[in-house]
């Protein structure tokens, strides 16, 4: 062993075990060879992102593996041998595990091990795929109608399996609930079928949310709270709105003008999150333009005492702080935040999502009638996406719409110019509020520090004769911004194809930009010593 490796107590101690029969020894040695090279300083090893890729795909390999042993010995009833209660206790006990994360793993391995699933268990025993998107196609196949052929199944899956071999888990999630297009189903139907997807997945999460406080008897107390994803992601904007580390000045310029004596505001006549609650569960008649699934799934149009928290008194008070607590974020006041914009959750849905179905049937006739002319509508049902990545209902859309003022994603209108040319050097509200749209991140590649912690670069500098218009700002956080004019780094922008979304019902990042970072060779003559300062001015 070379000089400084550490031995990691592999193949030695191990050079006897075997699965189902096969010796492993070869396969723990490589590992102990590969922990000796990243320890020998001699061999001045240099990782690379194949380096990454290949133990990626190793892993994913021998995670199928696992599950495959899972599922046949969930098959073969292993565990009554060892007196059991379940496979999931089996395997718990054999790995030293988390029961409910072995639960999860066996309803994963059974599910792989049908016959539905051929295309993706090939993908993921060749480690093409990891299990989270594995477990997100089996869920999707699960969820299609039943109406399906096998043709147009095994066409989804197909489709499916491509995807989430191109894309990470997050953008693959929100691919998935529109699989049902891959099989040349409608566009309404599509639209229903992932409204229905969503209004389920809404109404279970707002019945799961719940908080718990403990007072730990030193002056501070632990929440734990269990939320919506979508309201979660509402009060990760802002806080990290609040957070951003360029904008801490102004907190604590905040923080000097608070006085002793400060009255906290709210009562159940100003709108309030207790008044909305308070007046959400009075046995009154309610009227809604919600229809059909997603009014019956709210409790809507039911009549006297119907509405969102119409069972209030069957629940227990975690319960209850859990709904408050939602319904406190999707009021929440940002107009005395630092950063309105970047604390503002954006909604971009059609004008059928907004008004509803019957709305939409009354102006298409009236429009008829006037000029005979039958106007096209689209679906009034499906996904209406936001800026934080989320998915929602059209139901949700437009409940929030008609709790709180929504910003509509319909740019460029009155008052809100978005090309400023050269007439100002900085960009401004509604610019910020377009891009938005746009990114969720830092467009630095890879970097995930979140939109409303950048700072809008000129991707030509304003310095140098550059425009303050909207194709050419390219948000960056701090650190990227710092980098971009940094010359012992060098960079080039790429821009997504507009005709090839990788993205639907997601963000719409067609035409979004990526900043891909490189360092400079020492011998590069552009670079020149003592030039490494900021240069915040070209921007």
């Amino acid at each position: 062993m070379p000089s400084g490796a550490v031995s990691r107590g592999g193949s030695p101690s191990r050079g006897s075990a075997a699965v189902v029969g096969v010796p492993t020894g070869v396969l723990h040695a490589l590992v102990d060879q590969v922990h000796a090279r990243l320890a020998d300083p001699a061999a001045a090893v240099v990782v690379g992102a194949a380096d990454i890729g290949e133990v990626e795909r190793i892993a994913r390999r021998v995670e199928a593996l696992r599950l495959a042993l899972v599922a046949r010995a969930d098959r073969q009833q292993v565990h009554r041998r060892t007196g059991h209660s379940s496979t999931s206790a089996w395997v718990a006990s054999a790995t030293r595990g988390d029961g409910a994360h072995a639960a999860r793993d066996v309803v994963l391995a059974t599910s792989l091990d049908g016959e539905g699933l051929a295309v993706t268990r090939a993908a993921f025993d060749a480690g093409d795929v990891s299990s989270r998107s594995v477990g997100i196609i089996a869920a999707t196949m699960d969820k299609l109608p039943e109406t399906l052929t096998d043709v147009e199944r095994a066409k989804v899956e197909t489709s499916v399996v491509q995807k989430a071999q191109q894309l990470n888990p997050g953008r693959f999630y929100r691919a998935a609930k529109f699989a049902l297009a891959d099989a040349e189903r409608s566009a309404a139907e599509v639209a229903e079928h992932v409204e229905a997807q969503l209004v389920d997945q809404e109404c279970r999460a707002y019945r799961l949310a719940t908080v718990t406080m403990q007072d730990l008897g030193d002056g501070t107390t632990r929440l734990q709270a269990l939320l919506p994803t979508f309201t979660a992601r509402m009060l990760g904007k802002v806080l990290q709105s609040m957070t951003a580390p360029r904008r801490d000045h102004l907190r604590q310029a905040a923080e000097a003008l608070l006085v002793d004596g400060q009255t906290a505001a709210g009562d159940l006549g100003d709108g309030s999150v207790a008044a909305d609650l308070h007046a959400s569960t009075r046995p009154t008649q309610h009227s809604s333009n919600f229809t059909g699934t997603a009014g019956a799934a709210f409790g809507l149009g039911a009549g006297r005492g119907a509405g969102r928290n119409a069972d209030w008194a069957d629940i227990d008070w975690a319960h209850r702080r859990g709904r408050a607590l939602t319904e406190l974020i999707e009021h929440l006041d940002t107009e005395r935040l630092t950063g309105k914009v970047a604390a503002t959750v954006i909604v971009t849905m059609t004008m059928e999502q907004a008004i509803g179905a019957a709305r939409t049937a009354q102006i298409q006739a009236s429009v008829q009638e006037a000029t005979g002319a039958l106007l096209e509508m689209t679906p009034s049902a499906g996904a209406a996406s936001t800026d934080t990545g989320t998915l929602i209902s059209a139901s949700a859309a437009r409940r929030i719409a008609c709790q709180a003022g929504i910003l509509p994603a319909v740019l460029g209108g009155p008052g809100q110019v978005l090309d400023l040319g050269r007439h100002h050097r900085f960009f401004s509200d509604p610019q910020r509020t377009a891009l938005a749209l746009i990114y969720d991140t830092c467009a630095a590649d890879g970097c995930d520090r979140p939109f409303a912690w950048s700072e809008l670069h000129h991707q030509q500098p304003w310095s140098k004769g550059g425009l303050t218009d909207l194709d050419l700002a390219i948000p960056l956080c701090g650190y990227h911004h710092r980098l971009i004019h940094n010359p012992h780094h060098r960079h080039h922008t790429t821009t997504d194809n507009p005709d090839t979304p990788d993205n639907p019902g997601g963000l719409d990042t067609r035409g979004a930009k990526t900043v891909h970072f490189h360092s400079r060779q020492a011998s590069d003559p552009s670079l020149t010593r003592g030039a490494a300062g900021p240069a915040r001015a070209c921007c």
